[in-house]
Formats: C-alpha cells, sequence, structure tokens
C-alpha cells in the first residue's frame, strides 16, 4: 500500500502529520496548530496553535445576537479526542 493512500478515515490524519490542520472541539472552540501525533481515540498533540473561541450574547436593551470571538497562542497543545468534532487536514493540490 503507498503511503498516501487513504482506505480508511485515520488515514487522513496519519497523512497530516506535521501539517497544520483545523479542529473543531466542543463548546464552539477551534484550534489550528501542526499535528505532531495522534491516537486512535483522536486524543492529539500539536505545537505552534492558534486557538478562537466563539460566544454568542444577548444584548438585554435590543435583543439582538452580540457574537464575540477571543483568540490565543499556545505553543503546545494536547487536545482530548471526546472533544473532537471535525478535523480538517491541510489542502492538497495534487
Amino acid at each position: 500500500m503507498a503511503t498516501s493512500v487513504v482506505a480508511e478515515p485515520l488515514d487522513l490524519i496519519r497523512l497530516s502529520l506535521d501539517e497544520r490542520i483545523l479542529v473543531k472541539l466542543r463548546g464552539d472552540r477551534d484550534i489550528r496548530g501542526t499535528l505532531h501525533a495522534y491516537d486512535q481515540h483522536l486524543n492529539m498533540v500539536l505545537g505552534d496553535v492558534e486557538e478562537t473561541v466563539t460566544s454568542v450574547e444577548m444584548d438585554e436593551e435590543t435583543y439582538e445576537e452580540i457574537i464575540k470571538t477571543s483568540k490565543r497562542q499556545i505553543d503546545m497543545l494536547f487536545v482530548r479526542g471526546d472533544g473532537v468534532i471535525l478535523i480538517s487536514p491541510p489542502l492538497r493540490t495534487n
């Protein structure tokens, strides 16, 4: 089997090692970082991470939704797999 063949879902994650990926987590959190390691439970170790947290608040006077985002940089992060909703590998052009 060639190393770039995707036969199972985890193969796509394997091909993304040492690449920047997007991970959507529970609680309206998105993280982008370099995938260093993962396991069958989707526990992951990411480096050079940017975390974006989105929150929606209601204006008490106008009853309009106010969407707020906050970002932070993290050098190294362990992500527990049960909080993962989606993993987006890097865009491949070939």
